[in-house]
């Protein structure tokens, strides 16, 4: 732990959050808005209006095409002149919302309704894919570097993707464009705050990101009320990334991940210029020798003492391994739940643009609510209550009958389940960060957010279930819900506890320690084994 200690005492005397942390973190936020607008921006470039079947009516050797009454309700059915039932071939669309969509420009409905739900997937498919690899490479290569690369891919490909006319083509781009969009900026932006601020700081910092994440669907909203042509609306989704290509010059590399990887001249240099930008004075040991008597008198290898770690390093030890696949689980389905709610928004009654804007504004007044409750209560105990009141909610929406009113009564309720479910995913970032040791926290929060974006992969398959019963897919969402939330209840408390730094330190984490045998509530009870002799007040 010497190493660690080291580093902690350079971070405790930098402060929890002075100017130069306020800087970094803004910056940072930033990807989390541009994360947020592309993330949703299908759900109004790819919307599917209301349509009515046409059906031709032949007069004079002409051939008109009327608007044909529903056959069962059902707008891809149509009885024609000879009182037959047949197939739609041709639909109006309703423009009272949207104008041209990738919906209507593909014919994405009835028996094409598989092409809409493939486009979400391939962006979803993109984020799990950028969540494994670029979590991987800002562990092994930094996390400015795979921020910078992103924010310049993310640029390039939000807006190409609205040139393209060609549905397959369209589907493979939009997929890269999701390894970009949403994933490399964003956890490296995350990683990078939660490394750079105090401990007292950590929980307001991590529940900002995803309130900024929800403002970006909230623009989404914004600009497809205003904007409704397709081509316009995607190139604008697109040059918000122009906002993360200064923070090349801007942003710095984190001092802890530096430190990790034997760079610890560098890592002091940030820190030296964070101390000025703070206006606080400390000694500052630089040069070699003074760096050999920080390592007990070894002389420091930076190239030898790199080590790297994978996403399997996190399954080879029994706790480590186990609190892993329970944190990959809840990151699972709070992301289900999460894009169930979300991208289903069209299917609310209203104004679909009003409705999708309200279902990312009710996340606010949640992280309010968690940023408020977290550190009385503690992580554990909020992120297993609000998983739990989440899911019973959207069981409950589930059963209404589909009158005016019970459809308002349920509308109210799946607001409600968004509202938990929301602050359920908002705590499991801050929760990753701080139950992984740091050497692994990037690859950790990679494997999570692949987790969740597997999850959100899956949503548009399980919306499809509402052929068979309108309630199979809030049933689904609910149920996965539910089950995380009760399994969270066996994971260790990190409230006060110190952020683990080695592999080592990674396994004896909150060993024993669960709901049930420490208590729901605050902090644990049980000292970490590898740390216990670092006060708690003055490190991680």
């Amino acid at each position: 732990m010497e190493k660690s200690t080291n580093i902690d005492f350079y971070m405790d005397n930098l402060g929890d959050f002075g100017s130069y942390q306020l800087r970094q973190f803004l910056l940072n936020l930033m990807s989390a808005f541009t994360a947020g607008l592309h993330m949703m921006a299908l759900v109004t470039v790819a919307a599917v209006p209301d349509y009515n079947c046409l059906i031709p009516v032949s007069e004079s050797n002409i051939t008109n095409w009327i608007t044909a009454p529903k056959f069962n309700n059902d707008s891809c059915q149509a009885i024609n002149s000879y009182n037959k039932t047949i197939n739609c071939e041709k639909w109006s669309f309703n423009e009272t919302y949207y104008g041209s969509t990738r919906a209507t420009q593909w014919n994405m409905i009835c028996d094409n309704r598989w092409m809409g739900s493939l486009a979400q997937m391939s962006y979803m498919f993109g984020v799990f894919t950028g969540a494994v690899v670029l979590g991987s490479l800002a562990d092994k290569f930094g996390r400015k570097k795979i921020f910078c690369i992103s924010a310049v891919a993310q640029l390039f490909l939000s807006i190409g993707v609205a040139f393209l006319n060609n549905y397959w083509i369209f589907i493979a781009t939009t997929y890269v464009y999701g390894i970009f969009g949403s994933s490399g900026s964003y956890i490296s932006g995350f990683v990078l705050t939660m490394e750079l601020v105090g401990p007292s700081k950590r929980s307001m910092c991590g529940i900002l990101f995803q309130t900024t994440f929800a403002s970006g669907i909230m623009a989404v909203a914004a600009w497809g009320y205003f904007v409704r042509d397709t081509f316009l609306l995607q190139i604008i989704y697109g040059l918000h990334s122009l906002m993360l290509i200064p923070h090349f010059w801007l942003i710095d590399e984190s001092p802890r991940w530096l430190w990790g990887q034997g760079r610890k001249e560098e890592a002091i240099k940030i820190i030296q210029k964070a101390l000025k930008t703070n206006n606080k004075t400390m000694p500052i040991l630089l040069e070699k020798e003074q760096m050999m008597a920080l390592n007990n008198d070894e002389p420091v290898k930076e190239n030898n003492e790199n080590q790297s770690y994978s996403i399997l390093d996190l399954f080879k030890t029994p706790n480590l391994r186990n609190n892993t696949i329970n944190v990959c689980l809840y990151w699972f389905a709070a992301s289900f739940g999460y894009y169930g709610i979300s991208l289903r928004t069209g299917d609310l009654p209203g104004n679909p643009y009003f409705m999708l804007f309200v279902t990312a504004a009710v996340e606010i007044p949640s992280y309010v609510f968690v940023t408020l409750s977290m550190d009385r209560v503690g992580r554990r105990f909020l992120s297993s209550s609000m998983m739990i009141v989440g899911g019973t909610a959207l069981l409950v929406s589930a059963f209404f009958p589909s009158d005016p009113l019970s459809q308002s009564i349920s509308t109210g309720i799946v607001f409600l389940g968004k509202f938990c479910i929301a602050g359920a995913f908002a705590l499991i970032y801050n929760y990753t960060v701080e139950r992984f040791p740091t050497v692994v926290r990037n690859t950790a929060i990679g494997l999570g957010s692949m987790f969740a974006r597997l999850a959100g992969g899956f949503t548009p398959l399980v919306t499809l279930l509402d052929v068979y019963d309108v309630r199979a897919p809030a049933i689904t969402f609910a149920l996965v819900t539910l089950i995380s939330g009760v399994l969270s209840t066996l994971l260790p408390e990190t409230l006060n506890t110190v952020m683990p730094q080695t592999m080592e330190d990674g396994e004896e984490f909150g060993k024993g320690d669960t709901c049930f045998t420490t208590g729901c509530f605050g902090r644990s009870k049980k000292p970490q084994a590898k740390q216990k002799d670092i006060p708690l007040e003055e490190s991680y």
